[in-house]
């Protein structure tokens, strides 16, 4: 790849045409006989692990690459597993077992989302059946979703997202024909994504036997599923109104609401931690097996960061969201100053002219720069958070001198604001 270079330092150009096959064909290593799900709760992480994205990341123990003027890591971060990277460019500025392959928890709800959002209306309505609840496992996280009573699928992704509600995920499920065939979906979308760790038993992330992900696969689910504006504004919802039973009194007929407020506690805030700066989403999770998970998405200074933390040692109240901020602040601090450690890879089917085309000045060979964020602000439903920019950023695709359009391997993101508070 030495054909390659950056053009205003995120976005990669490809010298020649011929390189092509070399970007978006190259095999990845998933190493899966040699890590099976069942070796997740071991003390310490294999001695190999996955390559994707790059040969370090395939290493136990911390990665990084410090150069000058780089910020030296926490030193009490405690998660098993975790990794910083860049969202729009895909370079992993430093990660710790990237790889290791662990029980996720609610934030494999990240690739439920990324492989079923797209396949019904916001505004489609369902009636729930007794069948759409069966099956939940014992203490599960609800919404409180009740049979016989009607929601839309706005309603849904809400509690999916908002109370990280495993009866929300059921009836969507049900929806898409069954638990066994959206895990089945889950499970190629993974595969297509090159998330080659993640080995989906439960759509919900409930705790099953042989359920594993890792921060690296958790981070590619985030950042395609930030691909998808109806994504992007669940999970930087703060708070939203909920439907609640219908009842009568008196001869009439009501239904009333009730608020429900956002578990990621970067993004609402709690006793002990405020709000992180800039915060946008994404996902939390907690269940015995897996510990406390994490994948959170930040902006400062026109600069977006991705960060998973998987199952801190230290059981300190929200330890996961405290060493996710730590982290977060160490890579706004780095970003710049260090060598990536890998990157995080597109995915299998990105290919050439799948995007629009890039501006004139791309095509006159001129440097393209980034979109600015642009705040908007979510008014639906009662929702509030984060305001999220509708449009990909500009300078997707690159246009060679030959004239040929490919897609930067690097695949950047939509533009994404810091969290607002609505009036």
């Amino acid at each position: 790849m030495s054909a390659m270079k950056k053009i205003a330092g995120r976005r990669l150009a490809l010298a020649t045409a011929a390189l092509l096959p070399l970007t978006l064909a190259a095999p990845a290593t998933a190493l899966a006989d040699t890590q099976s799900p069942t070796l997740s709760h071991a003390a310490t992480p294999p001695a190999r692990m996955s390559t994707v994205g790059g040969a370090l990341l395939g290493k136990p123990g911390t990665q990084a690459n410090l150069g000058s003027g780089a910020p030296v890591l926490p030193k009490d971060l405690s998660a098993r597993s975790w990794i910083v990277a860049d969202a729009e460019s895909g370079d992993v500025l430093a990660a710790h077992n990237a790889h290791w392959r662990l029980p996720p928890a609610s934030t494999l709800k990240m690739l439920f989302a990324d492989t079923v959002l797209p396949k019904f209306p916001r505004s489609e309505k369902h009636k729930v059946a007794p069948s759409d609840l069966a099956g939940m496992g014992a203490g599960s996280s609800l919404v409180g979703i009740k049979q016989g009573e009607t929601y839309t699928v706005h309603d849904l992704w809400l509690g999916v997202f908002l109370r990280s509600g495993n009866d929300a995920v059921h009836v969507l499920s049900s929806m898409n024909h069954g638990v066994k065939q959206t895990v089945e979906d889950m499970q190629a979308h993974a595969e297509e994504l090159q998330a080659l760790d993640t080995n989906v038993v439960s759509p919900d992330g409930y705790d099953a036997g042989g359920q594993v992900s890792s921060a690296y696969d958790l981070t590619l689910f985030a950042r395609s599923g930030l691909q998808k504006k109806d994504f992007r504004e669940y999970c930087s919802t703060v708070r939203a109104k909920f439907p609640g039973e219908t009842t009568k009194k008196h001869g009439r007929t009501t239904r009333g609401s009730f608020e429900i407020q956002n578990t990621n506690r970067l993004l609402a805030g709690d006793s002990d931690i405020t709000p992180y700066q800039g915060i946008a989403g994404v996902k939390n999770g907690n269940t015995t097996n897996a510990g406390a998970t994490f994948t959170g998405v930040a902006e400062r200074g026109g600069r977006v960061l991705l960060v998973t933390v998987m199952n801190p040692e230290k059981k300190d109240h929200n330890e996961v969201y405290k060493e996710a901020a730590r982290l977060l602040d160490w890579g706004f601090g780095a970003a710049g100053k260090v060598t990536p450690v890998g990157e995080l890879v597109a995915p299998r089917g990105a290919q050439a002219g799948s995007q629009p085309s890039a501006p004139a000045s791309a095509a006159a060979g001129g440097e393209q720069t980034s979109a600015k964020p642009v705040a908007a602000s979510v008014r639906e439903s009662g929702s509030g958070g984060v305001g999220v920019a509708l449009a990909i950023a500009a300078g997707v695709l690159v246009l060679l001198a030959a004239g040929v359009f490919l897609v930067n391997r690097r695949w950047p993101l939509p533009d994404l604001v810091r969290r607002r508070t609505r009036p």
